[in-house]
């Protein structure tokens, strides 16, 4: 039975005319459901319980969409590997409307691969199978791991080819945001618009992002603040799982601080603070330990657009703004360590808390010992379980001097008696291991056999359950395939 209605609404499209235009999403031609999240479904009230596939392919297919469906492609621009595009936009995603969820909060539900809009440029606005299902097992990983994030709603077989390198089975993403407004978004209309469209767009966003600043003296400064604040919350959460986004450009930072834009992203598994994987990224811009800097680096440039509403004098906007973008590195750190105190087992802070953190990433760095496992077993290590601690470290001489360090400094608090616990509730045991989701990937792909993705799939949704029937899934990838593994933007 097809489904006729959605409780849309559509504030984008109403407060914001200009910063969009209007387009309908290409039919396909076999639409093939190969994903649906019920739970996200319900958390959203789509009242989708009991639908069939065939009539949730149609309509995440966009084939069928629904009454008050209202789709339309966002412009933005974007600094691009530091090269600004004046104009990008949706080339092949479409917004088709927003619902209220049951926590009370605005999301986006749009569509990715539904074909080419008037920002397409030169492409064919198409996606295939494997970096649609590559979103679906990285932003249901984030979600598992409690780091902000889009997600998947659902994935649909075009039973179309997409050309690329080589010919692709096609598919299109349902995705799910509290918004997608990015600061390409402020840049698109700086560059394009008028300084009272700005204020609207500011407006729009303090709005439906961070009401509390409405009341604020200066409420421009305080949205500038509260999304640098939110920024340094999500790429300490990041670092902390190893993850590498790959590609930072200004369009893939949203407003509402999630991950957004999974494309050439993936985990670190050796430590290595330069770890780059992205194919594109040949001048590690976009390396582990750069993704601090480029975020401050991005938050300037919304700042940039920003200016004209945070003071009348342009020296005044300029110092006001510098004040945040300098603060930036400090909010950062300040998240990094209360997170670095969690996976150390620390209950309360200690004045040299970094260094023992640091110190720890160096003996990591000086062995290539896998990140994700070294901090579990320093969780086996805090209730006297050293040996698969240094069995990882194959007999560094500088573990023993570090593991003295870190017990003298668990030792000057209060007595924890459920450290250990509280190590493996952060210190995930599960992350997306690169060779599990390139073979799982493949297999959809090449095969069109879905059965190592929702394998992995239901892996990754408790990662921080050590479950020795998942044991294929926490075991690192091997030295070779690394050392060749690439990531790539899947467009």
């Amino acid at each position: 039975m097809p489904i006729t209605s959605l409780p849309f609404d559509h504030t984008y499209a109403r407060e914001l005319p200009g910063f969009y235009a209007p387009c309908q999403p290409a039919s396909v031609r076999a639409p093939l459901l190969l994903f649906f999240n019920h739970s996200l479904s319900e958390e959203l009230r789509l009242g989708l319980a009991g639908q069939d596939d065939a009539a949730l392919a149609a309509l995440f297919s966009g084939n069928a969409l629904p009454a008050g469906a209202q789709p339309i492609a966002q412009a933005y621009s974007g600094h691009q590997f530091g090269h600004f595009s004046p104009q990008l936009g949706d080339g092949r995603a479409l917004l088709i409307g927003e619902v209220i969820d049951r926590h009370g909060l605005r999301r986006d539900i749009a569509l990715k691969g539904s074909g080419r809009t008037p920002f397409s440029r030169n492409g064919d606005g198409k996606a295939a199978v494997g970096p649609m299902l590559r979103e679906v097992l990285m932003g249901e990983a984030m979600h598992a791991l409690d780091i902000p994030t889009t997600r998947a709603l659902a994935v649909v077989a075009t039973g179309e080819a997409v050309f690329r390198e080589r010919t692709l089975p096609g598919a299109v993403l349902t995705r799910v945001a509290a918004s997608h407004l990015r600061v390409g978004t402020f840049q698109y209309i700086s560059a394009h618009g008028s300084l009272e469209q700005v204020r609207q767009l500011a407006d729009y966003a303090i709005a439906r992002h961070e009401p509390e600043c409405q009341e604020a003296a200066n409420r421009y400064l305080g949205f500038l603040r509260a999304v640098a604040e939110r920024q340094a919350a999500l790429i300490a959460r990041w670092m902390h799982v190893g993850f590498i986004h790959g590609v930072m450009n200004t369009d893939n930072m949203g407003i509402p601080g999630e991950t957004i834009d999974y494309g050439p992203c993936a985990f670190m598994e050796a430590y290595d603070p330069g770890a780059v994987f992205s194919s594109i990224d040949e001048m590690g811009r976009y390396a582990y330990q750069a993704q601090p800097r480029i975020a401050r680096w991005n938050l300037a440039r919304l700042a940039e657009t920003l200016l004209p509403l945070l003071a009348e004098a342009e020296g005044q906007a300029i110092e006001l703004a510098t004040e945040v973008i300098d603060a930036f590195p400090a909010r950062y750190q300040h998240h990094w360590l209360a997170g670095l105190r969690a996976k150390l087992g620390l209950s309360g802070p200690g004045d040299d808390d970094a260094a023992l953190g640091e110190s720890w990433l160096d003996l990591l760095h000086a062995q290539q010992v896998d990140f994700t496992l070294a901090w579990r077993r320093l969780a086996d290590a805090a209730e006297g379980n050293e040996a698969p601690l240094r069995a990882l470290f194959a007999g560094q001489p500088g573990l023993e001097r570090w593991l003295q360090r870190w017990r003298e400094r668990c030792a000057a608090e209060p007595a924890v008696q459920d450290r250990a616990a509280r190590m493996r509730r952060t210190n995930p045991w599960l992350i997306p291991r690169n060779h599990r989701v390139e073979e799982a990937l493949a297999a959809a792909s090449d095969e069109g056999d879905l059965t190592l993705f929702e394998q992995l799939l239901h892996a990754l949704r408790q990662p921080f359950d050590e479950d020795p029937a998942l044991a294929r899934y926490a075991e690192p990838a091997s030295g070779a395939f690394m050392a060749e593994f690439r990531t790539f933007c899947g467009t």
